[in-house]
């Protein structure tokens, strides 16, 4: 009558459902994250392994077929045992209908008097259950209610998080594991309590044997067996957990649109969605093990070099500053147990100072690596750091300077503005006097003569840029700047031509994609499809029309110096030391004083772009063979595309338009890429550089026409397989001269 309590009625029995985690997998159907209030996979009775059921009911209610929800010998028990007599080692009684009831219903605590009124509530629970459900539909929602610990509910997610499989892929021995956690699922946990686990997995296989589910030899044989886990912990140890976090929001975002015109509303977090994204499983595991064979190696040469002379003095003065900007009055000289971040697997919590934790934050090189395809804007990889429950913060999307990987942003911008990739640049010093005599230097420290444009690219040279910049301008560029897709304002100083400026890999990508596809930008995007638990789509990624913002030549032109950047400039070690045969465009870009290191390279099928630094830009190496973009990022995708090149997905990304497309338009630069000028042609040249741009800006039907294909082959390009046809420079006396004032 309700005295004590509310009862589910047999209406509300028949339309019980669980709360069901969402489920996300990958674009080759790997289990990659959930999101959930209650970590849940519902499983049907035909998913359950006969050998789990037996081990259930041995443990449990070996009767479970012959009663209807009740065991009265069980009761008796209870009653004489448990309660007269105060033997709570009898067991409990409960049938596992009235188990099912009890974590419908929830029971008060309370003496001998409240044991009674929850079991006589259980029971009518139970009997109601029994009439509404069958048994085997009885035992299912049964494992898929019960809780494991660790946040879990259900067998399966057990199944997935003990020994990373499903749970019909179980052994007789893993079953036993799970049903003896029912128990006590903390002390009886595989992972904490391993050999307390393994006792209980044994007396759960003699019970089999005491009800003859197993023969005794069978019993003898699988309790010799040894506690083998493959523990799984997506949320902690997944291998996508920061793309994760954007399929959430996206996947909200999509709900919400769906629920504004729908009766049905569907709930992210209950309602065991199947979300298919863009993310390939294979690739993002390629990019992981890069990150484990890379950064382990620099992490420790960034450690070792911290740690002595005059960069460790440097170190301790920053980790002190950084004690007193916490306002930490913890005495330095004090140890506690801190579990820091390692490349070693191995690695135990150890015992450190409050400083010395500091200094091995501050040391920390984190780095993040992202591919997209550039024609629809599909993430394939996503690594947003090297360890999400230590480092959550997303490198992907953190902002930091640009370098040059900047420089392609102005020279597509001249390429846009009727510029050839054999117009020359001048190489000659420069100072800015109303900039604080600021002088543009080359990473070689060479001057003198001229560039071509695409060379001057290519091997990412300074001092033409900074001339490039200013035939262009400052307001052609920040309005281009906007137009590829970045957010941060663009200083009007010269040295924006060389990367000052913040920005993020993300950003990069999609700009780097326009030079891959033609011109057009690209949304990124992460969700391919969002399905109901029985499979029904309500949503469907569909296409969207692109937005062309570079002409198709100028992309293209983009592609072929950049190639040439790999070929014989700052990124032929992608070739030359990764051997990568797969024809990619690229750009390096090392920040001031080694702080950051970028690479990014694309074809018409990927853009896969990286940085690595640490958190502090004034915590870098000191010297660019280990600190530059081409030692300290660029291996990250040389290493990753190596392995795409090995594997059976080498043809997804291998783009032979791509290189066919190259070769035909070699003929373009056919030129020096530096030669010598005389001092008289330097004067002329600087009288009329304002004719010209103007001519260049106003008549670019004549340099497109200059620009027409033909099948004329390259004299000076190097060949496809890698091999470099270079012509000697003749030396130079350098000269220096003083730019007049001019206002940006």
């Amino acid at each position: 009558m309700g005295f004590f309590g509310p009862l589910k009625s047999k209406k509300e029995l028949i339309s019980l459902q669980n709360e069901t985690a969402s489920r996300v997998f990958s674009s080759d159907g790997q289990l990659i994250g959930k999101f959930f209030d209650e970590n849940r996979t519902n499983i049907s009775y035909d998913n359950l392994p006969k050998h789990l059921v037996d081990a259930l009911l041995a443990t449990e209610d070996v009767r479970y077929f012959e009663h209807t929800g009740v065991d009265g010998w069980s009761l008796l028990r209870v009653f004489f045992k448990s309660i007269l007599m105060g033997d709570r080692s009898s067991g409990g009684g409960s049938t596992i209908t009235q188990q099912l009831a009890k974590n419908l219903l929830g029971r008060k605590k309370g003496g001998v008097f409240a044991l009674v009124i929850n079991k006589a509530k259980e029971a009518i629970q139970a009997g109601r259950i029994e009439e509404v459900y069958s048994k085997e539909e009885i035992l299912t929602l049964y494992l898929n209610t019960i809780p494991f610990g660790e946040n879990i509910y259900g067998i399966e997610t057990a199944s997935q998080r003990f020994f990373n499989k499903k749970v019909d892929q179980l052994r007789i021995e893993e079953s036993a594991v799970l049903i003896g956690m029912l128990k006590a699922n903390t002390m009886f946990n595989p992972r904490l309590n391993p050999e307390k686990s393994e006792m209980r997995r044994n007396v759960v296989l003699a019970q089999m044997m005491r009800y003859e589910f197993l023969g005794k030899d069978e019993f003898d044989s699988l309790k010799q067996i040894s506690l083998q886990l493959d523990y799984a912990n997506l949320a902690a140890e997944g291998p996508a957990n920061y793309f994760i976090q954007l399929v959430k929001q996206e996947a909200r975002t999509i709900l919400e649109e769906i629920n504004e015109d729908s009766e049905k509303q569907f709930d992210l977090l209950r309602d065991g969605l199947i979300i298919e994204t863009t993310l390939n499983a294979e690739l993002q595991n390629f990019a992981l093990i890069a990150f484990r064979e890379h950064l382990s190696k620099m992490q420790q040469l960034l450690r070792d070099h911290y740690g002595k002379g005059h960069y460790k003095k440097q170190l301790d003065r920053m980790a002190q500053n950084k004690m007193v900007q916490s306002g930490v009055s913890r005495n330095a000289a004090d140890k506690f147990v801190a579990d820091l971040f390692s490349w070693d697997e191995n690695a135990q919590p150890d015992t450190v100072t409050f400083e010395d934790s500091i200094k091995h934050a501050m040391t920390l090189l984190h780095a993040g690596l992202l591919a997209l395809n550039p024609q629809d804007g599909a993430i394939q990889i996503y690594v947003g750091g090297i360890d999400f429950i230590r480092q959550p913060y997303d490198q992907i999307l953190a902002k930091r300077q640009l370098a040059s990987t900047f420089k392609p942003v102005l020279y597509s911008l001249a390429l846009e503005s009727g510029y050839s990739p054999c117009d020359y640049l001048k190489n000659d010093s420069i100072v800015f006097e109303e900039h604080e005599n600021w002088t543009p230097k080359n990473y070689d420290h060479s001057y003198g003569g001229k560039y071509s444009l695409a060379a001057a690219l290519a091997k990412s040279k300074n001092i033409p840029t900074v001339n490039l910049y200013e035939k262009l301008g400052h307001q052609s560029l920040a309005t281009h700047w906007r137009k590829l897709g970045f957010t941060s304002e663009l200083p009007n100083t010269p040295a924006a031509s060389l990367g000052t400026t913040d920005a993020s890999l993300l950003e990069v990508a999609v700009a780097y994609s326009s030079f891959a596809n033609g011109g057009y930008k690209v949304n990124p995007y992460t969700i391919k499809s969002i399905k109901t638990s029985d499979g029904t789509i309500i949503y469907q990624k569909s296409h969207t029309e692109r937005e062309q913002i570079l002409n198709q030549e100028s992309a293209e032109l983009m592609g072929l110096i950049l190639r040439k950047a790999v070929k014989e400039g700052t990124g032929t070690a992608l070739i030359n030391k990764y051997g990568v045969s797969m024809p990619f465009a690229a750009k390096t870009g090392t920040s001031q004083n080694y702080g950051d290191a970028w690479f990014a390279a694309f074809n018409s099928k990927m853009v896969i772009a990286t940085r690595v630094g640490a958190s502090s830009n004034q915590i870098h190496f000191n010297t660019g063979s280990l600190g530059s973009g081409s030692k300290l990022a660029l291996p990250l995708v040389g290493l990753t595309l190596q392995k795409i090149q090995n594997s059976s997905l080498s043809e997804s990304v291998t783009d032979y338009n791509f290189q066919v497309n190259l070769v035909e338009l070699e003929f373009i630069y056919d030129c020096e890429d530096y030669k010598e000028t005389p001092v008289i042609k330097d004067i002329i040249d600087d009288l009329f550089d304002g004719f010209r741009i103007q001519r260049k800006s106003t008549n670019k039907g004549s340099a497109a026409k200059k620009r027409t294909r033909t099948n004329t082959p390259s004299k000076n390009y190097p060949s496809m397989d890698g091999s470099k046809s270079k012509k000697k420079k003749k030396k130079k006396k350098p000269r220096v001269w003083k730019k007049k004032k001019k206002h940006f």
